[in-house]
This record gives structure tokens, sequence and C-alpha cells, in this order.
């Protein structure tokens, strides 16, 4: 009963929230141009629940969902509960998810509700890679996105391809040999097997590892140890802890946030760099021409 009184003064404050946003919007939503016509025309003594009902039935039902949602949180706000959000699952994301947000803002400032207008959004109805590019680019309220369908079923590439390429035999490097180069094998771990590491603010020597004229000194900021060992199986080796998912998130977005805006753009993104030390270098190639079979001309 004490939730059907506050959600019935919830209903009952929407008249004001309409002239509200109606007085400070400079562009007006389609929602505020009905709503003010119902208000002109109509008596505030009509009851609140019908006045809505009027507005509903004259627009779509997605933003009227969105004014029954406020309508619910004032109630919840004035019984001491805060509302976490709405999802929308229909419709113009980006379009809808801007309108939401009005809406929110303005009845914090309305009514006084600390946090309101940063109530999350969330976005779903088979979301992909062009979709999110499509709303990024258009400009968007969602704080957050469902997806589902094109996460655990890759569109793009329904057969997951994986190669194993063997580097090393009883510690003795080996290398794969193809005519194409990309498909060539760096031996053993990627570095020198007497080689140190690089340090920070020491130069070293960086070469492409099968183009012969691409090199370059760098000075390195920081060093850090990618190879870590989490099954070490009969080797003897110390294994290292696995870290959580919320740690391998973290990581993740932390690793991401540190990638060129050349590598990550989705159309035509710039190849990321590796090279390999000088030692390394022609290790690699020393050892390409040991096994790769000699040609007989006759």
């Amino acid at each position: 009963m004490l939730i059907a009184q506050n959600m019935d003064k919830g209903f009952y404050k929407f008249p004001s929230i309409v002239s509200a946003l109606d007085a400070k919007q400079e562009t007006k939503s389609d929602f505020i141009i009905i709503a003010h016509k119902k208000i002109s025309t109509q008596p505030h003594k009509t009851s609140s629940k019908k006045w809505l009902k009027d507005v509903f039935y004259s627009f779509p039902l997605i933003l009227s969902e969105i004014t029954n949602f406020c309508a619910v949180a004032l109630a919840l706000s004035d019984l001491g509960y805060k509302a976490g959000g709405i999802r929308l699952d229909s419709g113009d994301l980006a379009y809808l998810s801007c309108e939401a947000r009005k809406f929110f803002c303005a009845i914090e400032k309305e009514f006084r509700v600390p946090g309101f207008g940063k109530m999350t959004i969330t976005a779903s109805n088979d979301l992909n890679e062009e979709t999110l590019d499509a709303l990024n680019k258009q400009g968007h309220e969602v704080d957050a996105f469902g997806i589902g369908t094109y996460l655990v079923t890759c569109f793009a590439q329904a057969a997951l391809g994986c190669v194993f390429k063997l580097v090393e035999i009883n510690n003795q490097p080996r290398i794969k040999l193809s005519e194409d180069v990309s498909k060539v094998s760096i031996p053993y771990i990627m570095t020198g097997e007497n080689e140190s590491p690089p340090k920070v603010a020491e130069r070293i020597l960086c070469r492409h590892p099968f183009n012969e004229s691409k090199r370059a000194y760098v000075v390195p900021q920081q060093v850090e140890e990618l190879l870590k060992c989490y099954w070490p199986g009969d080797s003897g080796k110390k294994a290292v802890e696995l870290p959580t998912l919320k740690v391998t998130r973290e990581r993740c977005i932390q690793q991401l946030s540190q990638m060129w805006p050349d590598h990550m753009r989705r159309l035509n993104p710039t190849p990321y760099k590796v090279s390999v030390s000088a030692k390394l270098y022609d290790f690699i190639h020393f050892l390409w021409l040991n096994e790769a079979p000699v040609g007989e001309l006759h």
C-alpha cells in the first residue's frame, strides 16, 4: 500500500517535470511537445495516471516506458531506495539513450534527487562491432552494452584457426621454414639464449625479423618480461599463479590504453611491429640457412 501511494505521488509529479523540461530545453523532444499539449488542453485536476495514459498512447512505447520508470524511481527514492537504471533493448539506441539522459538530468535538477542524472543506461539487441562503431560516431549516452549473440558465436570467423609451431626440441632451437615469410617462426623463446634482457634507458638496436633494411635504435622507458610460466609440465620451472578473471580484464584494459590509436582503428589498422635484437636476428638467419635445402641446377 505504501509503495502504491508513493508511486501515485511520483505520477503526480510528471506534469511539473514536463513543464520544467519544456522551459529548459532549447530543442524540445517529441515527448515534451506531445506532453506539453496535453498539459495545455487538460486541467491538472485530472488524474495524473489518466494524463500519463493519454500521453503514452500518443507516443512510442519505449519513451513512455522511460517516463514510467522515472515515476517508479521517484517513488522508490521517497522510500529511501535508489533505482539502478534502465535497459534499452530495441529502437534507435543512440536517440533513446540521449532522450533518457535528458529526462534523468531534468528530474535530478527539478526534484533535487542526487545522482538521478547519472542513472545507468544499458543497451542490448544483437549488438556487434559495426553497431558499436556507429553508435560511437553518432554520439550516445549508453553506459554499458549487453553483448551476447555476437560474443558467444563469432559471425566474422565461425571457425577458430589455431596453429602450434615447434620452436625447441630438448633445448635445441628449431625454425619453421615457409615461402610465406609471415609463417616463418622465430626460434626458441624470442630472446637469445645467452643474451641479457634490455635495460631501461640503455640504447639497443632493434631489427625486423626478416627484412634486413628495417632497423632502428631504441631507448626503452620500460622493460617487462612478457613470457610467464603458468603450466610448467615436467620442466621443473616454477609456475606463476594464474590471475583471476577480474585482474586479467583490468590488465587487458590497461594494456589496450597504451596502444597507439593507429593500431586500434577499425578500418585499415597499422600492423603492430615486432622487433628482435641484433644477435637474435643473426641467429634466426644462421638457422634458416642451415636448415633450408639447397637447390641443385643441371
